[in-house]
């Protein structure tokens, strides 16, 4: 009887041993194999159940050594079960980390730069080859600079061409109606030659409407130095015009006022739509309007300190609005300032 028991825990030995090997040598390629594995090693009816019932089949000097076998099977199988699922996963997980290549792309919405900065920033850089350096000062500013220093005294009829806004609590302050004040602290501060564009936003107590708004933005030009004439300042107005709107356009310079230039004048260019043929956009006449512009008067040089007898210049300005408005033939300025994206959208194209 002891021998059957010493040849039937042989065998139990062995099944154990069996199922340890196959533990260790199992090759596990995908999740369904996975999954057979842990049922038949790591289930609630898993194999080693029924080897381990045998152990009262074992003899007792033999249970010990029976039990660490088996639990050795268990613990292999385990370990086996780990890595396997682990290696699964981040297979898994650098699967999903790859994009898939077929899907179309994100649509991204990119941005646009403003109009007024296009035409502003066309306007500098032309003026720029021939020499202008770009200055920018204060908003809010004193009655000399705005006013008296330009030929317009506290009582002069000239401060009537431009409704201001004063600031409630000292009516010497002002919102600059003009960049010209800029261009008076220059040559405060600067003595000849100068050469300076003033580009910035401006400030007028006006209805707003299609055509007119309370603040907006102008480009002006100064350049002062020894026998600088009207003709060096029509030479430089016609440069600017054929390199913002095209070769073919010319310029007609009509008598105007300003009190701060003499003589004043203002510049039409021919139509840039028409050719000159006219249109709605001229009015018909072949002509529109784009700046003002004369010699700077005596007096401001002095108010200045800069001598008149010794030095000369002219001055320019224009509206970067009503240039942005012909050149992309825009009917409402409005428009300019409501940030309307799907009116923003449309100058992509002219970045």
């Amino acid at each position: 009887m002891r021998l059957f028991f010493l040849f039937l825990s042989m065998d139990i030995f062995l099944q154990a041993e069996t199922l340890l090997k196959e533990a260790n040598d199992a090759v596990i390629s995908n999740a369904d194999e996975l999954e057979k594995f842990r049922i038949r090693f790591l289930g609630s009816k898993n194999v080693l159940k029924d080897v381990f019932g045998q152990i009262a089949n074992v003899p007792k000097e033999k249970k010990k050594e029976f039990g660490q076998l088996v639990n050795s099977v268990k613990q292999a199988a385990e370990g086996k079960y780990t890595s396997s699922k682990e290696s699964f996963s981040d297979s898994s997980k650098e699967q999903k980390d790859i994009p898939d290549l077929t899907l179309p792309g994100d649509v991204v919405n990119t941005g646009a730069r403003h109009p007024i900065q296009l035409v502003r920033n066309r306007i500098i850089d032309i003026f720029k080859r021939l020499g202008f350096s770009v200055e920018e000062d204060r908003e809010i500013e004193d009655d000399w600079h705005n006013f008296t220093a330009l030929n317009m005294p506290e009582d002069h009829p000239a401060r009537d061409m431009q409704d201001t806004f004063f600031v409630h609590c000292n009516p010497d302050i002002v919102l600059r109606t003009h960049t010209s004040s800029v261009q008076v602290r220059v040559m405060e501060k600067q003595k000849p030659p100068i050469r300076i564009l003033s580009p910035g936003r401006v400030f007028r107590n006006e209805t707003i409407s299609a055509r007119s708004h309370c603040f907006f933005h102008q480009v002006e030009g100064l350049y002062i130095d020894e026998n600088v004439s009207f003709a060096d300042l029509l030479q430089t107005l016609d440069f600017f015009a054929k390199e913002l709107f095209g070769k073919d356009i010319k310029i007609k310079v009509r008598p105007s006022y300003f009190p701060f230039t003499e003589p004043s004048a203002e510049v039409d260019v021919t139509c840039f739509i028409c050719g000159g043929k006219g249109c709605n956009v001229c009015k018909y006449s072949g002509w529109v309007e784009i700046l003002g512009c004369g010699m700077v008067d005596p007096k401001v040089l002095e108010n200045c300190n800069i001598d008149p007898k010794k030095y000369s210049g002219f001055a320019f300005g224009m509206g970067v609005e009503r240039i942005t408005m012909l050149k992309y033939q825009v009917k409402d300025i409005r428009l300019l300032s409501e940030n309307d994206t799907r009116f923003l959208d449309q100058f992509k194209a002219a970045m």
